[in-house]
């Protein structure tokens, strides 16, 4: 036994960036179809709160017209996101912390894998 305490880091201090791609069609299966973009924006939401470990989430406008393109009715199955963990640096904010979620135009999904991206 050891008496030793873990210093844990919290991975919220780190300002970090990643692409994800989620799966949008899993979250809207069996959903109605006038339901189904605005159900989409909220499992992007919490895969971003999940992800990065912030309760701030803010979308692009650009996220918002890749999911609406093309109705309320018919999402894109999947979607390429960029999340970026950033410091907030308003006084009176609730959190030090916020998540920008970007779409990222890719042509083809397969084999991309989450990667970290450097700015």
């Amino acid at each position: 036994m050891s008496d030793k305490k873990k210093s844990t880091k919290s991975a919220l201090n780190e300002v970090v960036t990643r692409e994800f791609t989620i799966h949008l069609h899993k979250h809207v299966h069996g959903q109605t179809f006038r339901k189904r973009a605005p159900r989409a924006i909220r499992a992007i939401r919490a895969f971003a709160e999940k992800a990065m470990g912030t309760k701030d989430i803010r979308l692009d406008p650009s996220l918002n017209k890749a999911v609406w393109a093309t109705g309320i009715k018919n999402i894109p199955h999947r979607l390429r996101i960029r999340l970026a963990r950033k410091r907030n640096d308003a006084e009176d904010a609730k959190e030090k912390l916020y998540t920008y979620v970007t779409a990222v135009p890719v042509t083809k999904f397969k084999g991309l894998q989450t990667q970290t991206v450097d700015e």
